[in-house]
This record gives C-alpha cells, sequence and structure tokens, in this order.
C-alpha cells in the first residue's frame, strides 16, 4: 500500500526518478505521512483505512477479553484491575485505556459471549416441537449448565457489580441480548412443560440464580477456606452437576 500510494504521489506531483528520489521530496516523515492519507482519501481508500483500523481495533479487544477470562478464572473479581489486566497483557495503562475505561466494560463483553453460548446450547439441545419427558430435561439442562459454569460465575457479579459501572448504551445493548434470548428459551421452555411463558421465565430465571450462587459458593473462596480450617470446620462437598440435577428436579415439578 505504501509503495503504491508512492508511485501516485509522484504522478500527483510529476516527479520521476526511483523510490530514494520521491522519499527526499519528502524528506519531512510527517508531511509524507500526511500527504499520503490525503491521496488516500481522494483516491477513495478511505473504507479501506477505516475497515483496517476496525479490525485492528477488533483484535486488541479480543486480547483484552481473552487476558480478563484467565485473570478472573484464578483470581477474585476484586483484585483485577485495569492495571492488572494492562500488566497481564504486557501493555501501558495508558495504551489499553484506548480501548476500554472500566473494567466492568470487559466484563460485560465476555458475559455476552459466554451468554450466547449458554443460550445457544439451551435452543440447540431442545428443538422446537420437541417431546422430551421431565426427566430427559432435567438431564440435558444440568448437563448444559455444569458445563457453562464459569458464565455462572460472571452472572453472580453482572447486577450488583458489573453493570453498574458501564455506560447506558453499553447496558442496552447488552440487555437486548439476554432478552432475545431468554424469551427465545422462554418460549420453547413454556412449549415443553405445557405452561404459561411467565411461570417459564420464572423458571429459567431460579435455575440461572441458582447455578450462580451455586458457582461461587463461599468456601470455594481461598480465604473462606482458611478461615475456616482455622475453626476446624470441613464443608460438605460439592456436585455441581447433583446439585443442579436435584434442584432442576424439583424446580420442574413445581410449574409455577
Amino acid at each position: 500500500m505504501f509503495l503504491v500510494t508512492l508511485c501516485h504521489l509522484s504522478k500527483v506531483y510529476d516527479i520521476t526518478g526511483d523510490l530514494s528520489t520521491l522519499k527526499s521530496v519528502f524528506s519531512d516523515k510527517k508531511l509524507l505521512i500526511a500527504k499520503i492519507l490525503l491521496l488516500c482519501y481522494s483516491l477513495g481508500m478511505s473504507d479501506y483505512i477505516r475497515a483496517r483500523s476496525d479490525e485492528h481495533k477488533e483484535e486488541r479487544l479480543s486480547q483484552i477479553k481473552e487476558a480478563t477470562a484467565e485473570l478472573f478464572a484464578t483470581c477474585p473479581y476484586s483484585e483485577i484491575t485495569l492495571t492488572t489486566i494492562a500488566e497481564k497483557l504486557g501493555w501501558s495503562r495508558a495504551n489499553l485505556y484506548k480501548y476500554v475505561t472500566t473494567k466492568e466494560e470487559i466484563f460485560l463483553e465476555i458475559s455476552a459471549e459466554k451468554m450466547a453460548t449458554y443460550y445457544g446450547s439451551l435452543l440447540s439441545a431442545f428443538p422446537e416441537g420437541n417431546n422430551f419427558t421431565p426427566d430427559v430435561i432435567t438431564e440435558v439442562w444440568a448437563g448444559i449448565v455444569n458445563a457453562n459454569q464459569d458464565y455462572m460465575r460472571y452472572v453472580s457479579y453482572l447486577n450488583p457489580v458489573i453493570e453498574t459501572n458501564v455506560t447506558v448504551e453499553r447496558l442496552a445493548v447488552f440487555k437486548k441480548k439476554y432478552y432475545d434470548l431468554a424469551y427465545a428459551f422462554r418460549d420453547r421452555l413454556a412449549q415443553m412443560l405445557g405452561t404459561t411463558q411467565d411461570a417459564a421465565y420464572k423458571i429459567q430465571l431460579d435455575v440461572l440464580f441458582y447455578a450462580s450462587s451455586n458457582a461461587v459458593c463461599c468456601y470455594k473462596n481461598p480465604l473462606v477456606q482458611e478461615a475456616l480450617k482455622q475453626i476446624n470446620i470441613t464443608p460438605l462437598p460439592m456436585d455441581f452437576y447433583k446439585d443442579m440435577k436435584d434442584f432442576l428436579k424439583m424446580r420442574l415439578a413445581w410449574k409455577e
């Protein structure tokens, strides 16, 4: 692209000779760049430049989300800051600020992706018009929740923390995605259980809240584990999948 643009510049300014001669005409590097950008726009290349810029931004945001998710897999939410995220990436904090302004923005984006995976799995596992029994629904749904434990950890922070420090515009986009997916599964669940949309929505909310609370059960916290050790308390072992099956079986039997 650089060489092509220089060739166009040579025609515009009627410069002949080799590349070194052309460069010498524009010895001021900043001036040369400015001329190139102006020419690009005049040649109709603005869309290309914008596309490259957007592509670069998306790549950076993907790196930011990946680094943040890795941190959250091993660190408490309270210990993750823009500084620790920048350090994880090997960037300066100022560089990180070019793409995000709060850590909640990042967590909201990650939550949206994990949410789409969770609801996408439910809608795929329970196709429209199926005749699955409550026992089959329980088994399959519990398995999907178990496979999405990571998403459930994000859910536990959404309303009280993440959604409190993002722009209204970002939150509106996120909520639109949520309700599109949640209502699609609500309708599917109502059909499967032979119940109302409101009852079906309440069931899926109860499952989501129970799963999210289980996913961040207090004694998984290292500080709590150490405190319990000091007072000689051994918590009962958790079986997330079995707990979800038991809860779902009970909740589906009570359809209201």
